[in-house]
């Protein structure tokens, strides 16, 4: 995680969350087409009881979702997009966790903050007349994302001078929007969005320079977890087949800045990152052992050398007096 964001608060509505450990976000995708789990959790009971297996896992926020944005898909309307959310956030708002929406639509934004939702996760950064207010207007979190195009079209050959500089100029311009209409920055949080406008080869750029993005002063979020990029580099094409990877890439994320991992599989992935913090901590230890017992060490032969010095630099003196 950067130092910034490592050492401050992710504030979601009435929810503050320390950022000195990375955040895990599980995924609730109510939706008949998702890319990995689409149908499953389509019914509200279903849904509510999958909210709540996430949290007894040791997810911080939840991620609800009611349209799908894997490559490909179409907007869905937003009558039915409401009839999706609506009752299963009503449900799952009393978790003790935020729960985020995952929605472009403005009107969505507003009922579901206004229903308890205390972060909105928007795939287009706000883009869309009405959101930066909705966002105004409520004390929720916002997640802004970078993505080249739509859903419908985005994986058709996607091109960048420098994608690295592009997505984090975007990220910046759009936080910076937000920031002029009041809203504080330990309510934003980035997203670089992998796999969304992006070839393979984008997405590990972006993942090996995360620090980048994380240096721009906001939480950086990250959501890799099944991803079709992770079967790219596997061959695992099943979605639910990448558990490993998944976990590899959600390391790999937050050792280069991420400090929330949006993650289907949030037990699993909560054990990894426990066992990474855990080294991670036991070696700053051993690193400051070693640095106190270098220091104490040339304190010890400065003070010898010193001792030695005196006789030699008082005979002189003795000379000069006799």
């Amino acid at each position: 995680m950067s130092d910034g964001a490592q050492a401050g608060f992710f504030v979601c509505g009435e929810f503050k969350l320390s950022l000195r450990r990375p955040l895990v976000m599980g995924v609730v995708n109510i939706t008949p087409d998702s890319f990995s789990d689409g149908g499953e959790f389509i019914d509200t009971a279903r849904a509510v009881a999958h909210a709540e297996q996430l949290v007894s896992d040791g997810a911080d926020i939840l991620d609800l979702g009611g349209e799908s944005s894997r490559p490909g898909s179409a907007p869905v309307p937003l009558d039915e997009e409401r009839r999706r959310v609506m009752p299963v956030l009503n449900k799952i708002t009393e978790l003790g966790v935020p729960v985020s929406v995952d929605t472009c639509k403005p009107q969505i934004m507003r009922e579901a903050l206004a229903a308890g939702a205390s972060m909105i996760n928007d795939t287009s950064a706000l883009r869309n007349p009405g959101g930066i207010d909705a966002i105004a207007a409520s004390d929720a979190a916002v997640c802004l994302m970078h993505m080249q195009g739509t859903p419908t079209h985005m994986q058709r050959a996607p091109v960048y001078r420098d994608v690295l500089l592009e997505v984090s100029e975007f990220l910046r311009e759009r936080a910076r929007c937000l920031l002029d209409r009041g809203i504080e920055a330990n309510r934003i949080v980035l997203d670089p969005g992998f796999g969304f406008g992006k070839t393979l080869e984008h997405n590990l750029q972006l993942l090996h320079r995360l620090t980048t993005i994380a240096s721009l002063g906001f939480p950086v979020l990250v959501g890799l977890s099944r991803k079709s990029l992770l079967g790219g580099i596997t061959g695992q094409r099943d979605a639910k087949s990448r558990l490993g990877s998944s976990i590899a890439a959600a390391l790999l994320a937050v050792d280069n800045g991420a400090s929330v991992v949006r993650v289907h599989d949030v037990a699993e992935t909560r054990d990894a990152l426990q066992v990474w913090q855990a080294a991670g901590k036991r070696a700053a230890e051993s690193e400051d052992t070693v640095s106190d017992g270098a220091a104490s060490s040339r304190t010890t032969s400065n003070e010898t050398a010193s001792k030695d010095a005196a006789p030699n630099e008082a005979a002189p003196n003795e000379a000069i007096s006799t």
